[in-house]
């Protein structure tokens, strides 16, 4: 066998169409493009959203809404997870909650809810109280110190 005997397998080498090279090859004059318009000229695309001319959608529905910056987006802990987690008269912080894995961060601050019952005496220190978890509480012993 010589480099001169390989040849493409039979079917898997198509010839490339020649456009606009005469009426007889079947895609002379408008090279299969049709007559005018814009898909007949130059690349001939339009954007999947393009609507023709009319307004577009976005155009045509109203704004609404907006992004509050002075919001204050808390880290949520309830008083369940605080039974669960420390000991009796043992001090709660932000810093140990984030230690502990109670949260993945501060954010604006750490808030406690009072989701959940507790029986043991915290003295709890966060940014903010729900008033049923300050209640819980300070009703077993507890104190709450907001920072």
């Amino acid at each position: 066998m010589r480099l001169s005997d390989i040849k493409p397998t039979p079917g898997s080498m198509k010839k490339r169409t020649r456009v606009g090279r005469g009426i007889g090859s079947g895609k002379g004059k408008t090279s299969g493009k049709g007559h005018k318009g814009q898909k007949a000229r130059g690349r001939g695309k339009v954007h999947p959203w393009f609507e023709g001319g009319q307004t577009p959608l976005h155009r045509r529905l109203p704004k609404f809404g907006f992004k509050n910056f002075t919001k204050k987006v808390y880290s949520v802990v309830n008083v369940e997870q605080l039974e669960k987690i420390f000991e009796s008269g043992e001090e709660v912080t932000p810093e140990k909650l984030l230690e502990k894995g109670v949260i993945k961060k501060i954010n604006d601050g750490v808030k406690i809810l009072g989701n959940g019952e507790i029986t043991k005496p915290l003295t709890v220190i966060a940014h903010a109280f729900s008033s049923s978890a300050r209640r819980k509480i300070e009703a077993v012993g507890g104190k709450v110190e907001v920072i």
